[in-house]
């Protein structure tokens, strides 16, 4: 039996759990396909002391968790399970999960983004512990220390960049012997007594038990190792946004999905997008759970036009 729902939210980030919060409130009951591994990227992240409401900090997972209670509250379906297939060419839409399928007046995109990783040893397992794709998100916790940015675009540069903030000494790694980042982020690089570039170079193994403590660099061109004491480990080398499933049936940009600013209206009607699989600027959990609220509201708005409001 194919079931019939006012909205359909793909994802679990801050994005998802906002967009169903807003859409349960409606009287809208939604249903939330929340992925197998779900919460998106703070379930990553240890300590997250920049979202509001949050004097002491909170964990990442302990925050997801409470964002998820809170949808349930209002009677938001949510399901541990992904979508494996979509059709977005006409409305009804039409959402799967394995066997299971859903008819949908709306679906709000929260798939969110995927740190790109070099696949190393100690890589996986120290994330959180001093490995990280966010420098906002966890340079604090780095005040005085050593670290390493891996990359060489201007996501590098920045990272690099505002971790000096906090630490005392910033390595950044890079294959090659020449940046691809654009001249100012260069200057502003080069130009700070903090930052070490170490060129033809890449980050082979990352060392520490419980917490980062070191990493093995590796010279491209002369083969020859060394061993780097640091305390953390940043990787900069790009996101992923997650939208393969919608390839072909809505615009993109660079894999991201392209919404109709200040809206979150994607080139498909009744279809909203919110997160990090629309954003390449910000990729923070609060601005996220903004664009979550929009598309949510979006979508109330446009039931309401097709005379489907609860």
């Amino acid at each position: 039996m194919v079931e019939q729902r006012s909205i359909v939210v793909l994802g679990s980030g801050p994005a998802g759990y906002t967009a169903a919060l807003y859409a349960a409130r409606a009287n809208l009951k939604p249903l939330v396909l929340k992925g197998l591994e779900a919460g998106g990227q703070l379930m990553l992240t240890t300590d997250v002391e920049n979202y509001p409401g949050f004097p002491d900090g909170i964990m990442g997972p302990e925050l997801m968790e409470a964002m998820e209670k809170q949808a349930a509250r209002f009677e938001a379906e949510i399901v541990a399970q992904s979508a494996t297939k979509v059709d977005l060419s006409e409305r009804p839409f039409g959402v799967w999960a394995g066997d299971e399928e859903w008819r949908a007046d709306t679906i709000v995109i929260a798939t969110g983004a995927s740190a790109k990783w070099l696949g190393i040893p100690g890589e996986e397992r120290l994330r959180g512990r001093g490995v990280s794709a966010c420098a906002t998100c966890d340079g604090f916790f780095f005040r005085d220390r050593d670290l390493v940015v891996v990359g060489g675009g201007d996501t590098a540069m920045e990272e690099a960049s505002f971790l000096t903030k906090f630490a005392k000494k910033v390595g950044l790694v890079h294959r090659r012997d020449e940046f691809r980042a654009s001249k100012i982020m260069q200057d502003r690089v080069h130009e700070n007594p903090k930052i070490e570039v170490i060129w033809d170079s890449t980050v082979e193994e990352i060392h520490g038990d419980t917490a980062v403590t070191g990493a093995t660099l590796r010279n491209l061109k002369t083969g020859e190792t060394t061993e780097r004491p640091t305390d953390g480990v940043f990787m900069a080398i790009g996101h992923t946004p997650n939208t393969a499933l919608f390839e072909g049936q809505l615009e993109l940009a660079n894999g991201y999905i392209v919404v109709e600013e200040p809206t979150t209206k994607t080139s498909v009607p009744g279809v909203f997008a919110a997160g990090d699989v629309t954003d390449v600027i910000y990729r923070q959990a609060v601005t996220a759970a903004g664009q979550g609220c929009k598309a949510a509201m979006d979508a109330e708005r446009f039931l309401e036009t097709q005379g489907r409001s609860p």
